[in-house]
């Protein structure tokens, strides 16, 4: 093989590589958008009947088929301009090079510490409370249009915030690395249709800031008391404390460690059978 034609098998497979990695991310993004899928569901079906008219000789069925496959991407972009502004915009707030500071062992469970110890009071005065820790997915736009802490971590400092009366009770609290960043932030409430009608707003807004990013958000319900849990568009309802702080300490590891830590049970499990 020539070196042009080396060149040329090169720009090919990078050519293949970012349609596929556009594909990834778009998808990836989608995954949780119930209105997205029901979107594409809908093409899927008309792309379906097009087929169906073309091999079956279906002149009028395939003629207006025609007209929605050629004028349809237009309606679509006015139709659903806020669905596809939100997935361009979770699209920009991905950080290519992770969260802006990973922390040690001693600072994720000094942290996780803290955090608990506010929870355990919080929940036992039925203190409602919306804790958002950022991960990958940059939580910028949303520190930007709230108050500014910039303050270490403390079970006290989180207890006070959310204590009733404050002026940023009912806002959220964003964590960034390990320290407060802001507070009184203001989420974008979740559509989800899996979610319980007797679940209020705060339940709402921490399940679709985890639809919109990666983030982790603790929620504590001022009726009950009870713990949750949302990661990944997934709500984990009325959790002890102990799980919601095994599942922090494990949500909170780093991608490289967990994956260290994965390679050395394997060699364990080996070791064992030999």
């Amino acid at each position: 093989m020539t070196f042009n034609g080396i060149v040329d098998l090169i720009k090919k497979l990078i050519d293949v590589l970012i349609v596929w990695l556009a594909l990834y991310y778009i998808l990836k993004s989608l995954r949780k958008n119930v209105k997205m899928i029901l979107l594409f569901k809908g093409i899927l079906v008309i792309l379906i009947l097009k087929v169906f008219s073309d091999v079956l000789g279906l002149v009028t069925i395939g003629f207006l088929l025609d007209y929605v496959i050629e004028w349809g991407p237009l309606a679509l972009i006015v139709i659903f301009q806020p669905e596809i502004r939100s997935v361009l915009e979770q699209l920009g707030r991905s950080q290519l090079l992770g969260r802006h500071k990973v922390l040690t062992v001693d600072e994720r469970e000094k942290m996780v510490y803290e955090i608990t110890n506010a929870l355990d009071y919080l929940r036992k005065q039925s203190i409602g409370a919306l804790i958002v820790i950022e991960r990958d997915n940059s939580l910028n736009d949303y520190i930007q249009k709230s108050k500014k802490i910039y303050a270490e971590i403390s079970s006290d400092l989180l207890i006070s915030i959310f204590f009733p009366n404050n002026p940023l009770h009912d806002g959220g609290l964003i964590i960034q690395g390990d320290k407060i960043t802001s507070a009184g932030a203001v989420f974008p409430t979740s559509d989800s249709l899996k979610i319980s009608k007797r679940l209020g707003t705060r339940h709402r807004a921490a399940l679709g800031i985890s639809e919109a990013t990666d983030c982790i958000s603790i929620i504590v319900s001022e009726e009950t008391g009870r713990l949750s849990l949302a990661i990944d568009g997934e709500l984990y309802y009325n959790l002890t404390l102990d799980e919601v702080k095994l599942r922090l300490l494990e949500e909170l590891r780093p991608k490289k460690e967990a994956f260290v830590d994965e390679e050395e049970i394997k060699d364990e499990a080996s070791n064992d059978n030999a």
